[in-house]
């Protein structure tokens, strides 16, 4: 028991006396994204392509509710000859399926979209976080989210403002 305890105070030693060299950088990523004006452009773009969809899928709902009025309809008529009515019932399914899939499609596209458009401004954001971080010699630089962070005490510094002023904004 004792070998253990001086085996963890001889491990422990040497690492709380590299923790005084320790440099922390807080920085908000959201503030520093939100800064971006390449962030506005592709909500932009996020923007216009979304509503193109969501016109199309306007557009399938109405199909759908054209349908099932006419089934509803259909339904009361004692007339309705089976085989017709299970035409219209099989192309209400099939366009349900459609509005379905297309619903799908575009889920996936636009995580796509989303990606594709911000992969290269986190990218130059990371660049700068490192830039900051070699000039300045931080030990760690971590995302300053207060749900995130539950304390920080005085060695830490927001390094958010250097790296808006590396990316060039304010």
């Amino acid at each position: 028991m004792i070998k253990k305890f001086l085996l963890f105070i001889a491990l422990a030693l040497p690492m709380m006396a590299a923790a005084q060299n320790i440099k922390i950088g807080l920085i908000d990523i959201n503030e520093v994204m939100q800064a971006m004006p390449a962030t506005a452009e592709a909500q932009k773009t996020l923007e216009d392509i979304q509503a193109k969809y969501e016109a199309q899928a306007k557009s399938l709902q109405e199909d759908l509710q054209k349908q099932a009025e006419e089934l509803q309809a259909m339904e009361q008529d004692k007339d309705a000859l089976p085989a017709i009515k299970d035409r219209k019932i099989r192309a209400f399914q099939d366009s349900q399926a459609r509005y379905q899939e297309f619903i799908q499609k575009v889920d996936a596209e636009m995580s796509q979209k989303h990606q594709e458009l911000l992969l290269p401004i986190t990218t130059e954001i990371k660049n700068a976080i490192d830039s900051v971080g070699r000039e300045g010699n931080y030990t760690l630089i971590q995302n300053l989210d207060p749900s995130l962070v539950f304390y920080y005490g005085a060695p830490a510094e927001n390094i958010t403002p250097l790296v808006k002023t590396k990316l060039g904004i304010k």
